[in-house]
């Protein structure tokens, strides 16, 4: 009589106990969602944002799930910065790294000058090379997971004046592909989130100008959330959850993943 196989409780499955995670962008937004909900599956935390420190009643909020939570002020497009930060982490680093800080601003591609495209590849693409590098450079005979926040507008671009990300975050792509086919058999598992139209502060923050000086972007805004089969925006967490899951070990043969969180966007 064969013997039965034992499944690993879904419990054992999500936790993230023992674990320690670097997030950037974690002050606001989905990083912070994701942030908690590491915390929440019992990770230590380590969150960089280029903004002041995760604000101390964030930090404490954090602190309250009983595990350690130190946060760092981090300029995502300075090498020197960025290299700092892995020092402070040496003998604890990471073993779930994050790559979610990014920036959007808009420019018509026409006038985008050397410098614009310079600083906005630098944040959204040169910065997850550098920090992929320094993660794979440091855990070598561990392992460990990577996950990069790339864009729908990686796949297809739907704002007008977003060149210089769109040309970014496809750039997230093509590295964490590449990285995984490298570094899948070194005990690394490497996946891509596309979130698209997610509430959070930057969002609204952008469709508030779009709405005082870029009018003819009314027109797109409409556009997207007609097409949007779940007829609404995604919530920073839903993205977080997703996060969560790539991170723990019910995803341990999801590697080399592009994974919209986008309402069905993509497929509509």
């Amino acid at each position: 009589m064969a013997t039965k196989r034992r499944l690993t409780p879904i419990s054992e499955l999500v936790t993230l106990a023992g674990k320690r995670a670097l997030i950037t962008g974690s002050s606001a937004g989905i990083g912070r969602a994701i942030a908690f909900r590491f915390a929440e599956a019992g990770a230590d935390l380590e969150l960089a944002d280029i903004s002041s420190p995760c604000p101390s009643p964030v930090k404490k909020e954090l602190e309250g799930y009983g595990h350690e939570v130190n946060t760092y002020r981090v300029d995502m497009a300075s090498d020197e910065a960025l290299s700092a930060l892995w020092e402070k982490l040496a003998g604890r680093e990471p073993d779930i790294l994050v790559n979610n800080a990014g920036i959007y601003p808009f420019k018509n591609f026409l006038d985008i000058d050397d410098a614009f495209l310079k600083r906005v590849t630098d944040v959204n693409l040169h910065s997850v090379f550098h920090m992929c590098q320094q993660m794979i450079r440091r855990r070598q005979k561990r392992g460990g997971v990577i996950i990069n926040i790339s864009s729908i507008e990686a796949i297809l671009p739907v704002t007008p004046g977003l060149i210089a990300y769109n040309i970014s975050k496809t750039g997230v792509i093509g590295l964490s592909r590449g990285l995984a086919k490298e570094y899948g058999r070194r005990g690394f598992r490497i996946n891509v989130l596309l979130p698209g139209g997610i509430n959070t502060p930057g969002t609204r923050a952008v469709a508030k100008e779009i709405a005082k000086f870029k009018l003819s972007l009314l027109k797109t805004g409409y556009e997207f959330r007609t097409r949007l089969p779940l007829g609404r925006n995604g919530q920073p967490d839903e993205v977080a959850r997703v996060a969560l899951f790539l991170a723990s070990d019910l995803a341990s043969y999801v590697h080399g993943a592009l994974v919209p969180v986008d309402g069905g966007f993509l497929s509509a």
